[in-house]
């Protein structure tokens, strides 16, 4: 028993594996692995494709052909029971003569929910769930979240000096890491649905986000530039703004209020700007107002690389669930040089939130420091 639960462990974390190279390519689907394993051997894997194309597990069972037969699956999420964009992957399951299923966790879509393995039990497949529910519900944290709280999940994102600043006095930021932190950075843009900044960064350094990395260090199918999201109360993101270059890949989406003066939204209207109106809270964008309309538009996954000012309110408002901190071994000093997270901040220590689940890697001669502000959600039930 405990030599199949190791088995069920390794390929599982595979799958899981599969998985990740899917992040940022699929919402608003999950990213789902796949693995399929006959005597010992792989005969067939994949991944989640993006919305349209086949889910992990069909990809999976074409690439397996005959030899899927009798064979078992391992999968990171509840094979779907309904038809979507694409057919139910549970009959091409039981059609292929798959013997045995072994699922990480349930999926929560209100579709599925347990009838996925309710409808293999009942065509004669053995089912197990539960096999490393934890990571699998890591890598679809946002998807989880979504479907939980209509959020999507919230990641701050930041690099700073030794002596805690994100800038110099003057706003001067590059580079503080090094190009091995960087590229990380990007391999962080590559596995999400958005990235978001505000309007001030736009205006101090005219940043392109995007996603620039040799496809080596990409998830499947080569780099991915995410959803650009500026939060601009006012309108002031410049029509003239790179990140709003119609040549660059993916769009841009500019969320403002009221506020803003009608010439400027319709300057963004015709510069090719995506814009949403949200309200105002205390005469700034409403900014869980503004998670909700990108969780309407089925983004699960938003990498935060905004200043101060968005980080802290964020932080402040119990919007964030997650923190990767780069932190370089470099000094500036001043008490004029700006922090990571503005705003008023906690009064007493025993207030300031710890993150759980850190981990710490040296990355070139930068430092990376990853882990949760709030903890994921790990469906239950089999």
């Amino acid at each position: 028993m405990m030599q199949e639960l190791d088995t069920d462990r390794y390929w599982m974390q595979r799958a899981i594996a599969l998985a990740r190279r899917a992040q940022g390519r699929v919402a608003p689907n999950p990213a789902v692995g796949a693995v399929i394993v006959r005597e010992g051997e792989v005969v067939g894997e994949g991944c989640t494709q993006p919305p349209g194309g086949p889910h992990a597990e069909i990809v999976a069972l074409q690439r397996a052909g005959e030899r899927a037969r009798g064979a078992t699956l391992y999968v990171t999420l509840e094979p779907c029971a309904h038809y979507g964009r694409t057919p139910p992957c549970v009959e091409a399951i039981v059609q292929a003569g798959i013997r045995r299923v072994v699922a990480a966790i349930l999926d929560p879509f209100p579709a599925v929910a347990g009838r996925g393995f309710t409808l293999l039990r009942q065509a004669g497949v053995d089912v197990t769930v539960g096999i490393e529910a934890e990571a699998a519900a890591e890598v679809n944290a946002g998807y989880l979240k979504r479907l939980r709280e209509s959020l999507p999940e919230v990641t701050l994102k930041y690099a700073m000096t030794l002596d805690g600043h994100i800038a110099t006095r003057t706003g001067h930021s590059k580079w503080i890491t090094g190009q091995e932190a960087r590229r990380y950075a990007h391999q962080l843009r590559d596995q999400h649905d958005a990235i978001l900044v505000g309007v001030e960064t736009v205006l101090t350094d005219d940043p392109e986000l995007t996603t620039r990395l040799d496809p080596r260090d990409a998830g499947d199918g080569g780099p991915h530039s995410p959803l650009r999201v500026v939060i601009d109360t006012r309108a002031r993101t410049p029509p003239s703004a790179r990140l709003l270059d119609s040549r660059l890949p993916a769009r841009t989406l500019v969320i403002t209020t009221e506020a803003a003066p009608p010439e400027r939204v319709a300057a963004l209207w015709k510069a090719g700007a995506e814009l949403a109106f949200v309200p105002l809270r205390c005469g700034h964008v409403d900014l869980a107002a503004a998670l909700r309309v990108l969780a309407e538009r089925g983004i699960n996954r938003v990498l935060v690389e905004g200043g101060g000012r968005v980080l802290g309110s964020l932080f402040e408002q119990g919007l964030a669930d997650a923190v990767v901190a780069f932190i370089a071994p470099v000094l500036v000093g001043g008490t004029a040089a700006p922090v990571p997270l503005a705003g008023e901040g906690v009064a007493r220590m025993e207030d300031a939130p710890r993150l759980t689940g850190v981990r710490v890697r040296q990355v070139g001669d930068d430092l990376v420091i990853e882990g949760r502000l709030r903890p994921i959600w790990v469906p239950e039930g089999a």
